[in-house]
C-alpha cells in the first residue's frame, strides 16, 4: 500500500489533487492555529463544535490506518499537537476524531484527526 491509498483500499487521491496536500504547502488559505515540522492544525471551515480544528501530518498518508503502520512516531506527534490545540483553545477536555474511509466521514484522503471541544458533547460510545 503506497502513501496514498487508504486501508479500505477506497476514496484514493493523488497526493497532487489532494486539498490538505495544498493547504499545508500554502497553495490554499486555512487558519492555521498550529504547526511544528511535520503538522499543521487548523480550523475546520464547516465546525461542528465551538473548537473544530483538523490536525494534518504534512507527509501525505490515506488515512490513520496508513499513517500507523508508515510512521507511528508521527502518529503520536498527530495526538500530541492535538492535545496542545484542546489545552490553548479550550479547557483542554476533547475529542479526538478520525474518520477512515468514505463510509466513515472520510472525505479528503488525507490523515487528519478533528478536534472537538468547547461546548458540552453528546454521545458518548462509554
Amino acid at each position: 500500500m503506497t502513501s496514498t491509498e487508504t486501508s479500505s483500499g477506497t476514496g484514493n487521491q493523488p497526493a497532487g489533487d489532494c486539498l490538505f496536500c495544498k493547504i499545508v504547502a500554502g497553495e490554499l488559505p486555512a487558519d492555521v492555529v498550529a504547526s511544528t515540522e511535520r503538522i499543521v492544525a487548523f480550523r475546520d471551515i464547516d465546525p461542528k463544535a465551538p473548537v473544530h480544528v483538523l490536525v494534518v501530518p504534512r507527509e501525505h498518508h490515506g488515512d490513520v490506518s496508513v499513517l500507523a503502520a508508515a510512521d507511528p512516531e508521527l502518529l503520536a506527534e498527530v495526538v500530541e499537537v492535538a492535545d496542545r490545540v484542546a489545552h490553548d483553545l479550550a479547557d483542554g477536555q476533547y475529542r479526538f476524531i478520525f474518520n477512515s474511509g468514505p463510509r466513515a466521514g472520510q472525505s479528503v484522503f488525507h490523515v487528519h484527526g478533528h478536534v472537538i471541544a468547547g461546548a458540552q458533547l453528546g454521545w458518548s460510545p462509554a
